[in-house]
């Protein structure tokens, strides 16, 4: 069996320990609002989704540059993790009395998805804007929709069943 050559355990350099820990810290923040707002995908999840992007595409890069990109399609580590976010978004939505639950959740989950193969890839302007728009898309319209919308989770404000 013809394999790649591996890559030394020193050869850990300040590129990918930034890569990755860029994705987690922001992994861990974007999965920071659904954790207070209580919903299934909080914290952890946000994080392992994000930092597991990264890990794809900084090891697609490499491998594909170590190998000189023979039979190697890079593109492939977006439809894996589109596949995998999407069943993992899947298993969030809930209908549930007419309503649906946790849509913003998974469609967080698959920003934070992409987030984190920017990380992989060094795209460090994709990263800080689309990390500042998530943020500020799911803080800012929180008021909003507190303000002027309907709380459409089950029992409403009050927590009612």
């Amino acid at each position: 069996m013809l394999l790649n050559a591996p890559t030394p355990i020193h050869s850990i350099d300040a590129e990918v320990l930034l890569r990755l820990g860029v994705a987690a810290v922001l992994g861990l923040l974007l999965g920071l609002d659904r954790e207070i707002k209580g919903h299934a995908a909080g914290l952890r999840t946000h994080g392992l989704v994000c930092v597991a992007g990264a890990a794809m595409t900084v090891s697609i890069i490499a491998l594909y540059l170590q190998l000189d990109g023979s039979r190697m399609d890079p593109l492939r580590v977006f439809e894996a993790t589109g596949t995998f976010v999407g069943i993992l978004g899947a298993g969030l939505i809930v209908f549930a009395r007419g309503k649906l639950h946790n849509l913003t959740t998974a469609a967080h989950l698959w920003l934070t998805a992409v987030i984190g193969i920017a990380c992989g890839a060094g795209q460090w302007p994709l990263v800080v804007v689309s990390a500042v728009i998530g943020l500020l898309l799911l803080t800012l319209l929180y008021f909003v929709e507190g303000k002027w919308g309907k709380d459409r989770r089950i029992g409403g404000k009050d927590g009612e069943r």
